[in-house]
């Protein structure tokens, strides 16, 4: 068992390409150097036409209250295909092992309760998301570090 350090990685993103974005291009905020590099694709990648960071709001009902709480993915994209078909996305970033359920043999501590109720409340906004993207023929897609590396 080792300690890890964590290092609060954010701040403000200058998009290269301001009429790109969908939303206020001098008010995206990063919140990880994951999110920045995904920003930085968006803002320079010819093929995505429009991009948006925290935009779209998404209701979910939170197995952990019970209560509807707002969703807020972390991007939009409007993408041409290389076919030409113009399609959207709506991407969660998030590291690997928050997309399962955690496996722990200790199922009595703290760490694996918190991660439990973490993975619940994922799942719970990421199937509201599936949900709102079938409705628009939109498509989630969750990106983690083997996407982004």
């Amino acid at each position: 068992m080792g300690s890890y350090i964590f290092m609060a990685y954010s701040g403000l993103y200058k998009p290269v390409n301001p009429k790109k974005y969908r939303g206020n291009p001098t008010r995206i905020i990063y919140r990880s150097s994951w999110e920045r590099k995904f920003m930085v694709f968006c803002d320079k990648n010819p093929s995505i036409l429009e991009w948006g960071s925290e935009e779209v709001i998404i209701p979910y009902r939170c197995p952990t209250d019970g209560r509807v709480h707002r969703y807020f993915p972390d991007f939009y994209i409007k993408v041409r295909e290389k076919s030409g078909k113009v399609t959207k996305y709506i991407i969660e970033v998030k590291p690997k092992k928050q997309t399962s359920p955690p496996n722990d043999k200790n199922k009595r501590t703290a760490a694996y309760k918190r991660a439990a109720l973490t993975f619940m409340k994922n799942r719970a906004k990421w199937d509201a998301a599936q949900d709102f993207c079938e409705d628009r023929q939109m498509n989630f897609l969750i990106l983690t570090e083997d996407h982004l590396f």
